[in-house]
């Protein structure tokens, strides 16, 4: 998975999950950093949502366990 596929999948999840619209929760989730493998064995990418606190609240829930799932993710 690629850091766009896991961004649209975080979106995707967000919307049936809280409602709103596509263009607000790519906006509050931001960019999706991948950081190298070598360092980060266990999760390779973060994000630094902002938005409401609602809205940052949603968003680190739904990390939680995507972290769990999808630990490792490839640039693009």
């Amino acid at each position: 998975m690629t850091a766009s596929q896991l961004q649209d999948l975080l979106v995707k999840q967000l919307m049936r999950k809280a409602g709103g619209s596509q263009r607000r929760w790519r906006a509050v989730i931001g960019p999706i950093k991948v950081h190298d493998a070598a360092t980060h064995a266990h999760c390779n990418w973060s994000v630094a949502p902002s938005g409401t606190s609602r809205e940052i609240g949603e968003v680190e829930r739904l990390l939680d366990t995507v972290r769990l799932e999808r630990p490792i993710v490839a640039a693009g």
